[in-house]
């Protein structure tokens, strides 16, 4: 499986990225080393959307709280930088794509990203990956 983040992302150019306590949805709990995750630099923070392509050279579940009786799964990674995005693809882009039972690429990453703005790592099927291959 593939996944894709979507986070603050100072400098998209940087050989690697740490990531610390992201929160997970659409089984983005489940990424591991050598899984392959498309950052995109959240425009919430100023970002462009999609920056680069890596692979996760370290991950680590954030332990759940006792305290707490609710919360999204938590994980902290790593990444290395394989490649450089050639092409834009943010909000702006995927925005019109809101037919959710369409089963578009596109579709599925406005879903996943933008219905709910927070910065997440997800999940992401085969079919979006390879359309997101297509940006490098």
């Amino acid at each position: 499986m593939a996944y894709a983040i979507k986070a603050e992302i100072e400098d998209p150019r940087a050989e690697t990225f740490v990531f610390a306590a992201q929160k997970t949805m659409y089984g983005g709990k489940h990424i591991v080393n050598g899984d392959v995750v498309f950052l995109f630099a959240s425009e919430n923070e100023g970002g462009q959307g999609l920056v680069a392509r890596g692979v996760v050279t370290s991950a680590e579940a954030t332990p759940r709280r006792p305290d707490l009786e609710r919360q999204t799964p938590r994980v902290s990674i790593a990444v290395r930088r394989i490649a450089l995005a050639a092409k834009r693809l943010g909000r702006d882009e995927l925005k019109h794509f809101k037919d959710w039972k369409d089963e578009r690429p596109e579709t599925e990453l406005n879903f996943k990203f933008y219905r709910q703005a927070t910065n997440k790592i997800v999940g992401i099927s085969d079919k979006a990956a390879a359309f997101l291959d297509g940006f490098f």
